[in-house]
């Protein structure tokens, strides 16, 4: 029988490749007839550049600047003219220093800086991977980092942040890097909010990264949609046009940076899930599967809408393969699972209900946690006698 292991992070706890691991080690010691396929997976945050260099990208180091300006050691994943590069890594959440919000000041400048640095060496296809950032900037940061110059009514340049985009008066673009006009652009993201209303960037994402004040961080996002509009000679501009690209789907992605890309870098959306099951190799794994184990830490209706766990299941069913679901914690109805194609969903907290413990130890409960699964979806169990022989495929080097 053929397994595919197929899960993202639990985020905080354990990589994606770490909980393929503690999934293998659970199926093994309970399963003497099972060949157990690992295909870690992402969905565009962080965990992505991982993915890419598990699937036979070569890791370029880059030193950038993280989010609130700070030096950070990061780097893009090249294979030929094609470079993968994550925002997490360079400007994210995990990047803050103590993890403290900097909702005013932090900025996707970082990011930027990576998108420079691949241009420099000759890339042409960039997909950019953008979930799990810090900050709230509409995608100026990364514009500035890509020379473009934000500036006051006094011809200064404002500071990078949320906070001073009230402050720009114009926006000049005649420097961005000429290497934009001759590159792809793809935005890998698992989000399609707009930049601006009540599920854009700042009422929906904003509060997960210290914004208090969402009217403000509203009214400072349209300003810099509007500025940005006028800079690219937009018509409209005497009734304040605000930039079409706001409207589009995934512009809220990464507080705004999926705006940035689509109004000056020409990038076209695409689910993330969808990118990196084709590049991790996923679908070769799929070919013969009995069954698919995927999961992240923890579920609930985000999962529905284009995270990681949900685009394995789709392509699963598509196939006619049946998909289970473990997680940390599971707070979906079993209408909600069967629908988005799930036959079955288990979580840490089935086993062990101190949370504390689930966060600290996650990997020993998961090994169990896979055990039952053994006995419930009648996986064959390790026979007694000899000790069987296993074996285990990371589909690494993926084309």
């Amino acid at each position: 029988m053929k397994v595919l292991l197929a899960p993202d992070k639990f985020k905080g706890s354990l990589t994606a490749a770490q909980v393929a691991g503690h999934l293998s080690i659970g199926l093994r010691s309970a399963s003497g007839g099972i060949d157990l396929v690992s295909v870690p997976v992402a969905d565009g945050g962080d965990g992505t550049l991982q993915a890419a260099v598990r699937a036979g990208f070569t890791h370029v180091p880059v030193r950038v600047r993280g989010p609130v300006g700070e030096p950070v050691d990061s780097g893009y994943a090249r294979r030929g003219d094609t470079a993968v590069l994550e925002l997490a890594d360079a400007c994210g959440l995990v990047r803050l220093p103590a993890g403290v919000p900097a909702p005013l000041t932090a900025s996707s400048t970082g990011f930027g800086d990576l998108i420079r640095a691949a241009l420099d060496d000759g890339c042409h296809t960039l997909v950019l991977a953008v979930g799990g950032s810090a900050s709230t900037d509409g995608g100026a940061g990364m514009l500035t980092a890509l020379g473009a110059r934000m500036l006051d009514g006094a011809g200064n340049d404002v500071p990078p942040g949320l906070g001073s985009l009230p402050d720009i008066d114009r926006i000049d673009l005649t420097g961005l890097h000429p290497g934009i006009a001759a590159a792809q652009f793809v935005l890998a993201c698992d989000v399609d909010n707009p930049l601006l209303g009540p599920t854009g960037a700042a009422a929906v994402y904003g509060p997960q990264k210290g914004v208090t004040d969402t009217p403000a961080a509203e009214a400072a996002l349209t300003h810099f949609a509007v500025r940005l509009a006028h800079a690219q000679g937009i018509p409209g501009q005497e009734a304040g046009q605000i930039h079409p690209a706001a409207h589009a789907a995934g512009a809220g992605a990464a507080g705004g940076v999926g705006f940035a890309g689509n109004a000056c870098l020409r990038a076209r959306l695409r689910p993330g899930i969808d990118y990196l099951l084709d590049l991790t190799g996923f679908h070769r794994g799929l070919v013969d599967a009995d069954l698919v184990i995927t999961g992240e830490g923890r579920l609930d209706e985000q999962t529905l809408h284009g995270k990681a766990p949900a685009g394995v299941a789709a392509a699963a069913r598509a196939a006619g393969i049946p998909v289970i679901a473990v997680a940390g914690r599971n707070d979906l109805t079993d209408e909600l699972l069967t629908a988005a194609g799930f036959t079955a969903a288990y979580s840490l907290l089935d086993i062990e209900p101190d949370l504390t413990r689930c966060l600290a130890h996650p990997g020993p409960i998961l090994e169990q946690l896979a055990r039952q699964v053994i006995g419930r979806h009648h996986l064959p169990a390790t026979p007694t006698g000899p000790a069987a022989t296993h074996h285990t495929t990371t589909l690494e080097n993926a084309s």
